[in-house]
């Protein structure tokens, strides 16, 4: 299974730190919208994420609900029928909830840099330090917070869980 190191921070907007996250990027921005729909699953979350009517995967992965740094282990599997995949698993498993977002990336060496609006939540940042096999979780941390103390990211901003629980704890009936 692949792994990561992630950190999810709450930030006032987007905007503002796309210049700081361009200065470190080797690649990027790129633009991308995303429809996340949530099942029930008792060993970790799944999750379908739709790009359009023709491109999507489903991913699973498991992490600890902690804020900071956090190893994340993942699997994906493309899909070019989203739809019928999202009504399939929501017959069989059921829907814990759907995320929109309109995430703008940027890569840096290794770690993915998503600068995320979310529907009805607000902007956030996001980043991903892919680790190898083997490698130790420590590398990867330390190469997080060096990202976000270049981004300016305080403590206080960092945030626990996925999208999907930040909505329910704001409107428990989201699930659409």
């Amino acid at each position: 299974m692949a792994r990561n190191i992630e950190i999810k921070a709450r930030i006032e907007n987007v905007e503002a730190i796309i210049p700081k996250a361009a200065a470190l990027a080797d690649k990027g921005p790129i633009e991308i919208l995303q429809d996340d729909t949530f099942f029930t699953c008792p060993n970790g979350r799944l999750k379908l994420r739709a790009f359009s009517s023709t491109e999507g995967e489903l991913i699973f992965y498991r992490r600890p609900d902690q804020a900071g740094p956090k190893e994340s282990f993942y699997l994906i599997s493309p899909t070019s029928a989203p739809d019928v995949l999202r009504e399939s698993l929501s017959l069989a498993y059921g829907q814990v909830g759907r995320v929109r977002k309109h995430r703008t990336l940027f890569l840096a060496g290794r770690t993915r840099i998503h600068l995320d609006r979310v529907e009805d939540l607000g902007h956030f940042l996001e980043l991903e330090v892919v680790l190898s096999d083997g490698e130790a979780m420590e590398t990867g941390k330390e190469i997080a917070q060096d990202l976000i103390g270049k981004l300016g990211i305080a403590s206080i901003q960092l945030i626990e869980g996925a999208y999907v629980d930040l909505l329910d704890q704001t409107a428990p009936d989201h699930v659409k």
